[in-house]
């Protein structure tokens, strides 16, 4: 890290930034209307931010995730998701289509993790999965471009 004062994007435009929150209250509507379990929303928030080494929405996700009862163990072993049995095959699918939106830029979105989420998950459940990890990687990367302070 160093020294350099940022700019606080969100506090420098914040209409933009009211935009991108009132974007996520429609994008946890329609996550819930689909019937995806709160927990795994958090999850899926965890994860993303976890692959983009977002510290301040990984301190908030991981509270919010326990706050509602998560298990420690499953937030323990998400970044090894694909090797436990802690997790449905609705977690899986929603958790890999995750990872591969959050990692576009190394091969966009395979038809093969697509269809296995579309295999696993309702259309509706694939368009908000989609546009969770769509608003949780721009979260990121407010957080991150102006380095959000997290601890001491």
């Amino acid at each position: 890290m160093t020294d350099t004062q940022r700019v606080n994007i969100g506090k420098q435009h914040p209409a933009a930034y009211k935009a991108l929150i009132a974007m996520s209250s429609g994008v946890e509507e329609a996550a819930a209307e689909a019937g995806l379990n709160p927990l795994l929303v958090e999850l899926l928030k965890i994860r993303t931010s976890q692959i983009n080494g977002c510290a301040f929405c990984l301190r908030m996700h991981t509270r919010a995730a326990l706050e509602k009862g998560e298990s420690p163990d499953r937030i323990a072993v998400l970044p090894g998701w694909e090797e436990t049995g802690y997790f449905s095959e609705t977690d899986r699918a929603a958790l890999r289509l995750t990872e591969a939106i959050t990692r576009v830029a190394d091969g966009h979105v395979s038809d093969e993790d697509f269809n296995y989420a579309a295999a696993v998950l309702t259309a509706d459940q694939v368009s908000a999965i989609a546009w969770l990890a769509t608003v949780m990687n721009a979260f990121n990367r407010v957080a991150i471009t102006s380095r959000y302070p997290v601890g001491s």
